[in-house]
């Protein structure tokens, strides 16, 4: 008899977790509640009663979300003289209460300063960006509102997983009551998030977790666990509802008295169930949203999308094509407001702003390397153009080595940063994939690798440096190569300036290769005789034209 017991106990039993998988899952987190199933063991009622809690709290249902929420109802209870045995009408002030230490919970969690070019889409005060541990956040940090009713059709999904019931939790509703126990499960619900566009952002697996001097790499957040404690049999101990999940304590523990609730368990993330977003997962809205972040008018907008698409995949070409291109525009654009000068054609003002940023980037570059944070400034820099635009420029290289144009760009960017040797090296490595009758390419590559030599010699003041020789022979091979007016005003202004820095100045010399220049200038379109003065006015050049009569007709007009 007791053998046919125990052998019923155990069938029974075993059909207790058959019946998880029996529960929908929920596609879409909008909508009330759903209703309780009482009449369900209590594994399957208590992973409900955690996913309704969760869907309330993902659609932004406070007052699903209250009468789901061991606090709240602990609140209701403990603030009535008798026994409750119904929940306050919706009106009822206390849903907002309830809601607000979560909102306070989860606003630990969402990113509202501003982060200049490192910014993520969707952008301040919208961004859930998890800079901790995933397991120092309440769960429900991860079906927040924000999350939940962010596009496309409701940021999420939510599945039960499994439950296993625990000791039961305990409390008292008063300090001088007698202590309270319900019985208790543990539950675990998986998260997924639909949109890697939206979904929280973490720092990737795996980076460092202490003080260093280089960003963190970040990663979106895919899919996790979560945990909760699900308490029932509350309504036979006075409270308006018979179940509540356990999210935030009532009160935390000390020293001398327990949590309340006191549970065996405690809620949030389960460790390692976390799956971060990758390039297979989702190639086509990637690519869609480069092409959605080309619409955006405002710089940061563009760059915030563009870095979501590039921690899901770093190597993504047309992201880091858009972003290495609008961002050294920017820094283009910035030397043209810092210089005021009218030209008008635009290849030009490529030219003439890449000479503002390689003869200011020598001296004072205040401008070129003090970014928005360290400065504590309101708005990004040149700095932190650079700063974003480098390593961009670096993984777009090995991606496409073939874009010449990033390369050579590349180098400059070096040579802004002064980062000398970086420089020279990006451009003697183009130089010498480019044949002797690829003429303007050779001819441009030649100025760059001289200007980068330059460089390094105008901000070591090492004159007897050997290399500004072969700056000012890298600029007259260009010279003599190029039939381009632009590119021979460009080689003749560049070995003019680098006899500056040479052992024997030959201010002759100096003169006749600016006179050239000069020539050359004027006859480009957009060029003027007061943008020309001002290319003789930076700080290397102006002190010898201004000490020294023969160079006065330099400055002459016509």
């Amino acid at each position: 008899m007791i053998g046919a017991r125990l052998l019923f106990l155990g069938v029974l039993l075993s059909s207790v977790p058959s019946l998880v998988g029996l529960i929908p899952s929920v596609d879409r987190v909008s909508g009330p509640a759903l209703a309780a199933q009482p009449s369900l063991p209590k594994s399957a009622a208590a992973l409900s009663v955690a996913r309704r809690y969760a869907e309330a709290l993902a659609s932004g249902d406070r007052v699903a979300a209250a009468q789901l929420d061991f606090a709240c109802q602990y609140r209701m209870v403990s603030a009535s003289a008798r026994r409750l045995t119904a929940f306050p009408p919706p009106s009822a002030s206390v849903y907002a209460e309830c809601w607000e230490p979560l909102a306070k919970a989860h606003e630990t969690a969402i990113e509202r300063r501003e982060q200049g070019m490192d910014g993520l889409w969707p952008g301040a005060g919208n961004l859930v960006f998890l800079k901790e541990d995933l397991s120092l956040y309440p769960a429900s940090v991860f079906v927040m509102d924000l999350l939940g009713l962010s596009p496309p059709a409701g940021g999420l999904r939510i599945e039960p997983e499994s439950s296993l019931p625990l000791p039961a939790g305990s409390f008292r509703i008063r300090d001088d009551a007698p202590p309270m126990a319900a019985p208790a499960t543990l539950v675990r619900l998986r998260v997924t998030y639909k949109d890697p566009l939206t979904s929280p952002a973490t720092y990737a697996p795996g980076a460092y977790r202490w003080t260093n001097t280089v960003k963190r790499p970040r990663a979106a957040l895919k899919a996790v666990t979560v945990k909760w404690v699900v308490l029932s049999g509350l309504k036979k101990l006075g409270f308006p509802g018979d179940a509540a999940v356990v999210n935030l304590p009532v009160t935390a523990s000390t020293d001398t008295h327990p949590s309340v609730p006191f549970v065996t368990e405690t809620g949030g993330y389960v460790a390692q169930s976390g799956a971060w977003w990758t390039p297979a997962d989702a190639p086509g809205v990637l690519i869609a949203a480069v092409g959605r972040a080309s619409r955006f008018p405002d710089l940061r907008e563009r760059m915030a999308m563009l870095n979501r698409v590039l921690i899901v995949d770093p190597a993504q070409p047309e992201a880091l094509t858009a972003l290495t291109r609008d961002l050294y525009q920017a820094i283009l654009n910035d030397g043209a407001a810092a210089h005021n000068m009218q030209v008008s054609d635009q290849a030009l003002a490529v030219r003439f702003n890449e000479l503002y940023w390689n003869t200011y980037s020598q001296t004072t570059r205040m401008e070129i390397s003090l970014g928005m944070e360290v400065g504590g400034l309101s708005k990004p820099t040149p700095a932190d153009f650079l700063y974003r635009m480098i390593p961009a420029m670096e993984k777009l290289a090995q991606v496409r080595p073939e874009d010449l144009e990033n390369r050579l760009r590349l180098g400059n960017a070096y040579r802004w940063n002064n980062d000398q040797l970086a420089a020279i090296a990006t451009h003697q490595a183009l130089l010498q994939q480019f044949p002797p009758e690829r003429a303007a390419l050779r001819a441009r590559a030649l100025i760059e690798l001289a200007w980068s030599k330059i460089a390094k010699v105008a901000w070591n003041r090492i004159f007897d440096d050997p290399v500004i020789v072969e700056a000012y022979q890298e600029a007259e091979e260009a010279f003599k190569l190029t039939d381009r007016p632009i590119d021979k005003f460009a080689a003749a202004f560049t070995m003019a300036y680098g006899l500056a820095f040479a052992p024997k100045r030959d201010n002759h010399a100096m003169l006749d290769h600016l006179i050239e220049a000069r020539g050359w200038y004027l006859q480009l379109a957009g060029a003027s005789q007061e943008s020309w003065r001002y290319l003789l006015s930076n700080d290397t050049l102006k002190g010898l034209i201004e000490t020294d009569p023969s160079f006065k007709p330099l400055l002459a007009a016509g």
